[in-house]
């Protein structure tokens, strides 16, 4: 976005870093469908990767003072928040109900539901679980409007329609969804994340992204700490060899962006309109996998233009309202 208030360029919108979101959860899905194999249990890799992921979060809020005094102003229009979007005009949350949506979404969110997921991932393949997580957005537009009064426009009907039946496109149909161990607990996961982005959302009219998001990751950490202490997989982690110290730095470092991104989208735009454009995340797993050969591109060629047409619409009528 070029436009410029008072001489200063405008922060990006949330839907546009939504889109960077999607760019990062893509390579994610590819990376952690390898990673997750390559520590066992899923529970240690989970924690591994979501301590690293707390590290650099950490040291990222810390520079963020930095961001301040404009030494690097192309990055403030990423870190700070346009006033017209900053969170949507969603009331503050009081004081108990504050701290229970913070342990949400330390607990469940950053804890919980990573466990739940990556123990489904282990048992089950990339595609079906990618597909369920990418249900994502229908779970959201269920709740976004009775319990944060967001209007779903014949735009979110039609992008939303388009994100599903391209995902239902790419699976080549629903007979790869199975009522499996690993499935049922990607779903599962699935639903808690949905509870959650309505949680943070409330959360976020008066609690930074970044700190929400360090809070999302370090309580997340520490319950899976203790998870793996009482399931005494604790050894694991610290017995973790070089190669496997690898896959949790980069797998980490995947999360820290996907989530510090994510928190400021949801910051600065709807629910539904930011989760909807995070199933184009789906365009760059299927590119990366005919890419690297373990899928073919063919089959699921036209699902992919689908989910990118449903992710894209959203992000033009977000330029257009922006520009107007």
């Amino acid at each position: 976005m070029r436009s410029r208030a008072g001489g200063r360029a405008l922060p990006l919108s949330g839907v546009v870093v939504a889109a960077l979101t999607a760019c990062i959860s893509g390579v994610s899905v590819s990376v952690n469908s390898v990673g997750v194999h390559a520590i066992t249990p899923p529970s240690v890799y989970t924690t591994a990767k979501n301590l690293v992921a707390t590290v650099v979060l950490s040291a990222l809020v810390l520079a963020g003072s930095r961001l301040r005094q404009e030494r690097w102003p192309w990055l403030r229009r990423f870190a700070s928040t346009p006033p017209r979007l900053e969170a949507s005009g969603t009331r503050a949350t009081p004081g108990a109900a504050r701290l229970v949506g913070l342990a949400y979404v330390g607990v469940v969110g950053g804890g919980l539901a990573f466990v739940l997921f990556f123990e489904g991932l282990a048992r089950t393949t990339a595609t079906p679980a990618a597909f369920l997580h990418d249900g994502l957005v229908v779970w959201v537009a269920l709740l976004a409007g009775p319990l944060l009064r967001e209007r779903i426009t014949a735009w979110n009907v039609l992008a939303i329609a388009l994100l599903m039946v391209g995902q239902v496109a790419v699976l080549g149909g629903i007979g790869h969804l199975a009522a499996s161990n690993g499935q049922t607990l990607v779903l599962v996961a699935t639903w808690l994340w949905a509870l959650e982005v309505v949680v943070s959302k409330r959360l976020l009219a008066d609690t930074g992204a970044g700190a929400l998001a360090l809070v999302r990751m370090g309580v997340g950490s520490v319950v899976l700490l203790v998870d793996l202490a009482l399931t005494g997989h604790l050894g694991g982690l610290v017995g973790l060899s070089p190669s496997q110290l690898g896959w949790a730095a980069a797998t980490g470092i995947l999360l820290a962006g996907y989530v510090g991104t994510w928190m400021t989208a949801l910051a600065r735009a709807r629910a539904v309109d930011v989760t909807s454009v995070l199933v184009g995340s789906a365009v760059v797993t299927g590119l990366l996998g005919a890419l690297s050969g373990t899928s073919p591109l063919a089959p699921a060629d036209l699902g992919l233009l689908l989910v990118a047409a449903g992710a894209g619409l959203l992000i033009v009528v977000d330029v257009r309202r922006a520009a107007s």
